[in-house]
């Protein structure tokens, strides 16, 4: 068994790739491919392209004997940066792994998708890259605010690297509140509504018992929109 007491629990791998895509509002198909690696579709262009998302950073680079593959708090948000890179500059899959290539080489942390290099240099390097040609579609400022809107859920350390991730529970944007929150040091990383530490899957099985919306609200001293949210989290939903 892994001994993790000593371990920063943000890198832990406790997400299974279908808990991790339902989180992020993500199609497990591509995070799959993501953390594992893919062959193109094309007979044309017949090659395999590395995975994006390295998995157990830092402690947990060598994976546990297990054939689940499991991501860790670190993982969730580096993917959570790649889905905002993806709707910002419409990249296919090939497109991705070719700029993030282009910008990793240009760090001295690549890879590290979720730290604060990468939000500021590696998005720099990108609309170096691809600024002109946002700009002629106008499409730049649309760009820059989806990825402004994605980073804003991130709660960094004093170090830059993500403490927290407000994920989003319907289709993102910039209004949408920050009522569900992911941290690793509470409820062993599992969602829960922010600022009460409520798990969002007890509320999810409650209702599905037949709870009310309204008898779990008066329960847990919450408001309406809260329970909806964090029910919300628990459903899937596709999005990405």
């Amino acid at each position: 068994m892994l001994d993790t007491k000593n371990f920063d629990p943000r890198e832990i791998p406790i997400y299974s790739i279908p808990q991790a895509a339902q989180y992020l509002r993500l199609r497990k198909d591509r995070l799959r491919d993501w953390v594992g690696g893919w062959f193109s579709k094309t007979k044309a262009d017949k090659r395999f392209f590395e995975p994006l998302i390295k998995l157990y950073h830092n402690s947990f680079e060598l994976r546990p004997q297990s054939k689940t593959t499991l991501l860790s708090f670190t993982n969730l948000v580096e993917a959570h940066v790649l889905i905002a890179i993806v709707k910002a500059a419409r990249f296919d899959q090939k497109q991705l792994s070719t700029e993030l290539d282009y910008i990793n080489r240009h760090l001295s942390t690549p890879q590290l998708y979720g730290g604060i290099e990468f939000q500021i240099e590696g998005i720099a390097l990108l609309f170096e890259r691809f600024g002109q040609k946002l700009a002629a579609s106008d499409r730049e400022q649309e760009a820059r605010q989806i990825l402004a809107t994605y980073f804003d859920r991130i709660v960094r350390d004093e170090a830059g690297l993500p403490l927290k991730l407000y994920p989003f529970t319907k289709l993102p944007g910039a209004d949408e509140p920050k009522t569900v929150m992911i941290d690793p040091r509470i409820s062993f990383g599992r969602p829960v509504l922010a600022g009460t530490g409520i798990p969002t899957a007890m509320l999810a099985e409650r209702y599905k018992a037949g709870d009310s919306i309204d008898e779990l609200a008066e329960d847990y001293n919450c408001d309406r929109l809260q329970i909806e949210e964090g029910i919300r989290c628990e459903l899937p939903l596709v999005a990405a």
